[in-house]
């Protein structure tokens, strides 16, 4: 750490991060009570320093690849820092512990919050839960935006360590109705014309299903609904909007109760789930660690 500090100025560091949570250069300023001609001579020094663009000059400011790492390291350094003086006894503000977290919203939906309810109370944690897809996820711990997330992803991102949650399983279903007026035949004819429920334009989880079905040779239908929230996209299919796929957790208590109807038993989508996070000595990321896999253990297939 000391090398690095002497290598990068550590005031350097945190102006760039200011700028880039700010989102201006003014902005940064008014966040650390000095000038706006001091951020941009810092910054300026900085990159100079590393040889590296480190900001775009957007509105907002936005970090390039090499500005994310550094940004990644102003944050990780912030949290050792926060580690000790508590370990020091110095804290002395009494202020709880922020814990960002990139969170898919089927885990959401499911299983993560039950986490939050399990990781001890003197630990003071607080948390900032970030939506995303779980293919996404990665992305938001390589900007240094989060600083752990579940993601669908075994490979760690640079910095991080990972470990697998287990494995999140998705039925296709659709509410009765919709299942005798539009799915008499094959499903793998069906499907390509009836309406679909999907969470977003980025969502090709149910085209993924049926090209699986077809063997490749056709994604989903063209008439489909984007509702991008977990019981949301539950509620829709629910409703005889179209079919989709819905998590297992979800989907029973309304199968039991014949509100939805399996469309295909035995086809279901296993969705593997990994944690990562950033590879620091910190007790409070440690114990939502633990807290994460314990609760896994209990919610997710293995």
């Amino acid at each position: 750490m000391n090398s690095v500090m002497a290598d990068l100025p550590l005031d350097q560091v945190r102006t760039l991060l200011a700028v880039v949570d700010e989102g201006t250069f003014d902005a940064a300023a008014a966040a650390l009570h000095v000038t706006p001609s001091a951020i941009s001579q810092r910054v300026k020094a900085l990159e100079q320093r590393t040889g590296r663009v480190l900001l775009l000059r957007t509105k907002p400011v936005r970090p390039t690849e090499s500005g994310e790492v550094l940004v990644r390291l102003a944050r990780q350094v912030a949290r050792l820092e926060r580690d000790a003086y508590a370990e020091l006894g110095l804290s002395g503000t009494g202020e709880p512990t922020r814990v960002s977290v990139a969170v898919n919203a089927d885990s959401l939906a499911t299983w993560f919050l039950g986490v939050l309810t399990r990781v001890p109370e003197e630990l003071r944690l607080y948390f900032e839960l970030r939506r995303e897809d779980e293919d996404h996820t990665a992305a938001l711990l390589r900007e240094g935006a989060v600083m752990a997330a579940v993601t669908s992803s075994p490979d760690a991102v640079p910095g991080c360590s990972v470990r697998s949650l287990g494995r999140m399983r998705y039925v296709p279903v659709a509410a009765p109705d919709f299942a005798a007026r539009h799915l008499g035949g094959p499903l793998e004819q069906v499907l390509l014309d009836v309406p679909v429920v999907t969470f977003d334009r980025r969502d090709d989880f149910q085209d993924g299903f049926v090209r699986r079905l077809t063997r490749g040779r056709s994604g989903a239908s063209a008439l489909r609904h984007y509702v991008p929230t977990s019981e949301g996209f539950v509620d829709a299919v629910a409703a005889g909007l179209g079919w989709g796929l819905v998590p297992e957790a979800q989907a029973d208590p309304l199968l039991r109760t014949g509100r939805l109807v399996g469309l295909a038993p035995g086809r279901t989508v296993d969705v593997p789930l990994y944690w990562q996070q950033w590879k620091l000595d910190s007790p409070a990321l440690a114990q939502v660690a633990e807290t994460v896999t314990a609760t896994a253990a209990e919610a997710l297939r293995g």
